[in-house]
């Protein structure tokens, strides 16, 4: 076993080291004890009182026995109402803990278990299962991402090969200039399908421009919304997918450097990007002398800790910085100022999955995958809840809501109705069934007062109270904020109390204060989201 000085050497020179020795660490004593910190913070030259700050900031981080091997059980707003606070309570002997949405909604209920996630309904019945693969495609337009993604193999190198898989890597850095191919990314018009909706082109184009070098490739794989689980049935079984779109990036932008930045809740995950990252640079895909080229790029692995706010650009990459995690005040942009102040391009998994697809078919095959003339291409649907069929559906843009709902995953329940669901995961807050005759697109979200963002649905049917659903989710909200800016800290607390109380004029015309207080002063989406959450209450009863 590496002793403390020998694992704070091996990490030193590391790009972005802190959260690699932390988690070196974690794993190695299963808890970072108060000796470990101080000789990190010597070490690494960091306040002790700010390393403390900052690594008791993350959730999963332990500082105590029984620590890592203490079962993390799934409270999320799907898994409370599917036996999650029952199997906390039977595992509290063994020291459960409860986490935030664990990614698992379409297989509940999560446990995590030092480096392993068990499920199941009930704790005497816990078993290791695969991620679920994406129901059996029954749309009219072709798939983007899960078109091969249900075929034996993917998430290898030979795999992903055999259906045209680092073809749109070759043609780019054979063939093509950098500014050909983000000229084909620009026509295609993929927007941004973490949440903000950015263009991808532009945004790769802005950092070729910027001046400064090294240029880094951020993957942002924290996707730690509430009923979002898109990226991790991608990064488990077409994970070289990932990797094309970030080495397409690279080339298009001159960027050196890349980071997967992957949520804890995630370690079944981990192990596969490490094999594929090893494969593709034996390969000559990652790494040095890419295809023969003059044209080097290096992808790392750094996992999270369990902060919802690290899903947010900048709290990300201050989280890779090593810095407190708080959100960066914009502009300057990451685009010129990301990564240690320097042009960076941050994508989420499922956009550099659609671009390395983009540049192998064409933009205009992409453009013909999309019911909206508007808006290209398709989206990837994070379905749970009270439904028959829940999992990860890609769907065309404008493919009526209800078709997903009724046709795709079969309705309700037997001897249920839908009530609402919600959107966005939980930011974009909840959307009755008078309002379901809309269609599969940021324009229709919005029109009903909701948005798409990264288009996690959870499904509520007429059994649940849905008081209770918004209360626990502002809790959730009122948990993971990070403190900067007091509208968020304090209005997300405020709202929590006034959602255990009878909603009377009185205690509604407070929400809606607050929220439009939140909305215009809160730092970073999280507090200007939140709000959402009890303004569609409010017009759900």
């Amino acid at each position: 076993m590496p002793t403390n000085g020998e694992l704070i050497e091996k990490w030193r020179d590391a790009p972005a080291p802190l959260l690699g020795i932390l988690h070196a660490f974690h794993d190695r004593d299963g808890y970072i004890s108060e000796e470990t910190l101080r000789d990190i913070a010597v070490g690494f030259r960091i306040p002790l009182a700010e390393l403390f700050g900052t690594l008791s900031f993350y959730h999963h981080f332990a500082d105590k026995v029984p620590g890592q091997s203490a079962p993390r059980v799934c409270t999320g707003p799907v898994c409370r109402l599917n036996g999650g606070l029952e199997i906390l309570d039977s595992l509290k002997q063994e020291g459960a803990t409860p986490m935030a949405c664990a990614g698992r909604c379409d297989d509940c209920v999560p446990i995590l278990k030092g480096h392993q996630v068990f499920t199941g309904m009930h704790a005497d019945n816990l078993s290791v299962q695969p991620t679920p693969l994406p129901p059996p495609y029954p749309g009219e337009k072709e798939e983007c991402i899960f078109a091969h993604i249900r075929e034996p193999g993917q998430n290898t190198l030979e795999g992903y090969q055999s259906t045209g898989g680092y073809e749109g890597l070759k043609q780019a850095v054979t063939a093509n200039t950098r500014n050909e191919v983000i000229e084909i990314l620009k026509e295609s018009q993929l927007a941004g399908r973490g949440g903000a909706g950015f263009p991808t082109g532009t945004k790769w184009e802005t950092v070729l421009k910027a001046p400064g070098e090294p240029k880094t490739i951020v993957c942002n794989a924290d996707e730690g919304e509430p009923g979002c689980f898109k990226d991790r049935v991608i990064l488990d079984y077409t994970p070289h997918m990932v990797l094309e779109g970030m080495t397409l990036a690279a080339y298009a932008t001159g960027a050196t450097r890349g980071f997967i930045y992957l949520r804890y809740e995630y370690p079944e995950t981990l192990n596969t990007l490490e094999h594929a990252i090893k494969d593709a640079e034996t390969a000559g895909l990652v790494g040095d002398d890419i295809l023969g080229e003059q044209f080097n790029f290096h992808i790392y692995i750094r996992r999270g800790a369990g902060a919802y706010v690290c899903g947010e650009e900048g709290s990300l990459l201050n989280s890779l910085e090593g810095k407190h995690p708080f959100p960066r005040n914009r502009p300057p942009y990451p685009v010129t100022h990301g990564f240690e102040n320097l042009p960076t391009v941050v994508n989420n998994v499922e956009t550099l999955a659609a671009a390395a697809k983009i540049i192998c078919h064409g933009a205009a095959w992409y453009k013909s995958l999309s019911y909206n003339e508007n808006i290209a291409g398709t989206k990837i649907i994070s379905l749970s809840g009270d439904i028959k069929k829940p999992g990860n559906y890609e769907v065309p843009f404008g493919l009526p809501l209800n078709t997903l709902l009724y046709d795709w995953a079969d309705g309700p329940l037997d001897g249920r109705k839908f009530q609402a669901i919600s959107s966005a995961g939980l930011s974009g807050g909840f959307i009755g069934e008078c309002d379901f005759d809309i269609t599969i697109d940021e324009p229709s979200f919005q029109k009903v007062g909701s948005m798409l963002g990264a288009a996690g649905i959870m499904v509520f049917d007429d059994s649940r109270d849905m008081q209770d659903v918004a209360h626990n989710a502002m809790e959730f909200f009122a948990e993971e904020s990070c403190g900067k800016c007091f509208p968020c800290r304090i209005g997300t607390h405020r709202l929590t109390e006034l959602l255990t109380q009878p909603l009377y004029t009185k205690s509604m015309k407070q929400m809606s204060e607050i929220g439009d207080v939140m909305r215009s002063t809160s730092a970073c989406g999280l507090g200007t989201a939140a709000p959402n959450v009890t303004d569609s209450l409010m017009r759900l009863i």
